[in-house]
This record gives C-alpha cells, structure tokens and sequence, in this order.
C-alpha cells in the first residue's frame, strides 16, 4: 500500500543559472514583458515574470548593461518608492524583433526537464486513496453492491479503467466522482521549455488554483516553504473530452501567427485524470484512440513534435478513464483490450434500487410521491420494457411530469396521466 506524500514544493532558484533558461532567452523575455504589459518597477516585473525580485533585479541589471533598458530616474507612483525603469530605442527594436519570433511573454517557462522531475514528485501513482475517500466522493450516487469494492484497485493503481454498460447509469457521474476522491493539490508550471520554444501548460479551464487560505490545510503540508513562483498549486487537474475528441487534440497546438505552442489536452492532465466520456461516438475509432495511448499508457511517456519535425518525450502520469455504452469486444481488438488495465461493467439498477433513486429525486424536486402512480408506472410500463431500468429514468420522468403541471398552471404533482404522458417521451414508440 502506498504511504501517505507530501506535497512536493518545487524550490525557487536562487540563482539565474538554477532558472535554467539561456541568458538570451530570459533577457528576451524580460524586455518583450516590459514592452507588452508597459511595467516599470521590478515588484511589478518579477510577478509577469514569475520570478523572485533579486533575480529580477539582475535581469533588469544585465539589461541595462547592454543598454537595452535604462533607470527613468524618478520613482513609481504605483511601486511603493521603487525606482522606474523603460525600454531604452535598442531594446524597444529587440523587443519587437523577439516578438516577431515568438509573441510568448509573461511568466518564465520551467525546463522540461525540471518539469519532469516535479511530475516524479507529484505523480498521480503515488497517491494514497483508501476506501473512505472513495466512498466520500460516491456518497451521492446508488451504486451496485461491489462496485466500489472493484474500483478501489483501478484508482488507487492510477492505471487506465473503461468503465462500460447501458446509457444513462451514471458512468459519467462515477468519472467526476473518481476526479473528488484524488482530492489532493500539485504543482502546475505556467510554461514548459524545451530546445528554446516555450510550451504553455496553465490552463483556467482545466486547472484550478488553490486559493491561498486552502493551500496548507493539510497539517502534513506545513512548513514546505515558499515554492517557485513559475508554478501555480492548483488542484489536481481533470480533462473531459467527448464526442468532440480528435487524435490532433492529443498533439501540440502551434499557433503559426503567434508562433507558440499550447500543451496537448493529456500533458494538462499530468498528474490528474483524463477523461474520454462517450467513447465510440468520436469521428476517429476507438481502437485509433487507443493505439495512440498504448506507449503513453504502458511507458509513462508521451512523444510529442515540434514544428520543425522534433520529436521529444513529455511525462506522461495521468488516470486515464474510458466511459462506453458500447462492449468492449465490439470496438477493441485483443492487444487494445490487454492495453486497459481495469475494465468494470456499470448495469442498470435494481427495481429496489430504481425506487430509492426516484424517491430521492422526487424529493429533491418537490414532487411528492403518489402510490398510484407509483403501481402505474411499475406494473404497466415497465413491465413493457421488460422492466429495464436506468438511473437517468427518475430525473427525466420526474423533470416532463413537473414541466406538464408548469403548463397546466398547476402544483408539481404526479398522476398515472402523468406518467403515460412522460412515459412517451422517454421511450419513442416506432411508429
């Protein structure tokens, strides 16, 4: 069993040589920063550049030096007393000829092999996750009895899981349930340098920061000490793809008039959970998909390319889930099937287990139960479906019966009307 980790602090460099970045690159940085966002104290320079201010401080001295920026003589009105500084007519022209390279500026990108290194730290695989956690995370949901008991090993291994079995039973919701139960903060670098282009990783949509009242809430996190500025501690990440899924989506995403690079959607989920729901409704095949993770998934890296032809590795730490209404056998072959490491089977639920999620639902929805309808709707429709039930049926049933009360101007109730009447939109007759 895995023990407990501690959050791993990536260290702030002490030095411009522990930044790890060529002098150039860090001084192009600087003045392209400068130019962009019109900053003149070094307070306000060393938080754009994500760098501690004595660092800053001989960033802006090096510059000077090479007459690229010069002291305003005067002091900012916004910087606290600090003394000003602006581009001199050389380093405005190096700004833009830099510019005209690459529009990246902004907070400086961790080498990617520092990267690589802080993702050891914080792998997703050393997480320690015990059955109450899981439990905590699912405590929403009426799960089969044993499910839990048989996804405990897939998470707690950080392996890939297809999680399988008719629409509507709440795959998607035990996915984001998986995503709660990690519960745990790292470490995410605004950009990722490698061979001189920068790579940017932050992501608002995928990442979350800590706020700073949560970030030692753990009592074992305490005491880690002030951490690289160039990283952001958020919580841990989640991708959700979809239909919308490509295999170009899993590459780097270049931006040839800005002439950046944007992380491909798996390396923002290092140290996190990515997510394929409704896999077999993308315009590749599942079996395409899953070719292009069989190294990823089996090596603990991902090869990636730049523009120039490139091919370099990237960290790949990720729990990968798979959420399919279809078989297994129906889409992958033998070695694919091999590939995925746990493959759990999500049925509908029971008729006990149907009741208890539509009671609950009613209740949440202010709908009181009716015995009558309640007979109607187990003895006379169901039963022409051969009594299949799905968790998505209480919701739907419970959400048209209410709209028809809407219309009808009357209190959300339920009837044996009703029911026939939200039946029909729940299953489409062939007519």
């Amino acid at each position: 069993m895995n023990a407990p980790a501690r959050l791993a602090h990536p260290a702030p460099p002490r030095s411009l040589d522990e930044v790890g970045l060529h002098p150039v690159m860090m001084r192009d940085l600087l003045l392209k920063t400068v130019f962009r966002r019109a900053l003149s104290c070094v307070s306000e320079i060393a938080a754009a550049l994500s760098l501690p201010i004595p660092l800053t401080q001989e960033l802006l001295d090096m510059a000077r030096a090479q007459k690229l920026l010069e002291a305003t003589g005067s002091i900012s009105p916004t910087s606290s007393g600090e003394m000003g500084y602006q581009l001199t007519e050389m380093g405005r022209a190096r700004a833009i000829d830099a510019l005209s390279q690459s529009e990246y500026y902004g907070a400086m990108p961790v080498p990617l092999e520092a990267f690589r290194a802080q993702v050891r730290r914080q792998s997703v695989r050393s997480l320690h996750i015990t059955p109450a956690m899981l439990e905590g995370a699912m405590q929403h949901l009426i799960l089969p009895d044993g499910f839990l008991a048989a996804l405990g090993p897939a998470v707690a291994s950080g392996r890939s899981i297809l999680l399988y079995g008719p629409p509507g039973n709440g795959k998607s919701s035990i996915s984001n349930g998986i995503r709660d139960a990690l519960g745990d903060t790292i470490f995410v670098p605004h950009a990722i340098s490698y061979a001189g282009q920068v790579i940017t990783m932050f992501d608002p949509v995928v990442h979350t920061p800590v706020p700073c009242e949560e970030t030692h809430s753990n009592p074992l996190r305490r005491g880690g000490g002030m951490h690289d500025p160039r990283y952001v501690q958020c919580r841990r990440p989640t991708v959700i793809t979809g239909g919308e899924l490509t295999l170009d989506m899993l590459d780097l995403n270049y931006n040839a008039t800005a002439r950046t690079y944007q992380a491909s959607l798996q390396l923002k989920a290092a140290g996190g959970v990515f997510i394929v729901d409704d896999l077999g409704r993308q315009a590749e095949s599942p079996q395409a998909l899953i070719n292009r993770w069989i190294v990823p998934m089996e090596a603990g890296y991902d090869i990636l390319s730049l523009q120039s032809g490139e091919k370099f590795e990237v960290p790949f730490d990720t729990l990968v889930i798979f959420s399919t209404n279809f078989h297994p056998n129906a889409m992958f072959d033998d070695a694919a099937l091999r590939r995925i490491f746990f493959k759990i089977k999500i049925d509908g639920p029971s008729r006990e287990q149907f009741l208890r999620i539509f009671a609950l639902v009613a209740k949440a929805k202010g709908v009181p139960l009716d015995e009558a309808a309640l007979v109607h709707l187990m003895k006379r429709k169901y039963p022409e479906v051969e009594n299949r039930f799905a968790n998505f049926h209480g919701p739907f049933l419970i959400d048209q019966m209410k709209a028809v009360c809407a219309w009808r101007g009357e209190p959300p109730h339920m009837s044996p009307e009703l029911v026939d009447l939200a039946w029909a939109n729940l299953f489409v007759s062939g007519d």
